[in-house]
Parts: C-alpha cells; structure tokens; sequence
C-alpha cells in the first residue's frame, strides 16, 4: 500500500472507502442532481445535494438522534466524480481547488460522533 502524503490523498481515500460501503449514497447524488438539471438549473451547490442525500437516507440511533452519516470531506469528490462521469455537465457544480493538495497528511482517523460532546 502506497504512503499517503497529502491531505487530499487522505480524505481521497476516506471518500474512496466510504464509497464502497454506502453506493447508495452515490445513486441518490446522481438522482437528485439530474432531477434538478431536468427542472431546469443550469449549475447548484454540491452541499445542497448532498443534504438532500442526507436527507433521505438518515436513520434515527436507538436513542433517537440522528446517525452522522456522510462526512463534509466528501462532498468535492461526489461533486468532481458527478462531472467526470457526466461531461457533458461539466461546470454545474461550481468547484475550486481543493486546498488539501497543499497540505500535509495528518495521520489521524476519522472522526465520528463521538468525537464531538453535545450539551
């Protein structure tokens, strides 16, 4: 297995494996972005696709909180993969340079819920 170097190397892989385990995370992004480009939006934000993913997909825990299902890293790589996948919609998703190419990896783990305390 190759280092990871970057930042972007990191949460590239994080959204890679997250991928593999949730595809229906991505059938729901192409769904509703193509239900927005057939209602006519030449471009939208990412983010408000991916909450509509989140959205529809979300489950309460035993306790009745809502399961934190789709980390915000991964957004940029759906968005980027949507338009690879579909050039002929290059540029809907308003992308930018992903800054994380600059920086350094930081070796650590993914955070989850438990990581954050709630008052």
């Amino acid at each position: 297995m190759s280092e990871v170097n970057t930042r972007y190397e990191e949460m590239r892989k994080q959204a890679k494996a997250y991928h593999e385990q949730n595809p229906i995370v991505w059938n729901l992004f192409q769904q509703f972005t193509f239900e927005l480009i057939h209602r006519g939006f030449k471009n939208y934000g990412a983010k408000g696709v991916m909450e509509r993913v989140r959205w529809d997909t979300d489950q309460p825990t035993v306790d009745g909180k809502s399961r934190f299902k789709i980390n915000n890293n991964y957004t940029a790589f759906y968005a980027r993969k949507f338009m690879i996948h579909y050039p002929q919609y290059k540029g809907f998703f308003r992308i930018r340079k992903q800054i994380s190419v600059d920086k350094h990896a930081t070796g650590q783990r993914e955070l989850t819920p438990e990581d954050y305390k709630y008052i």
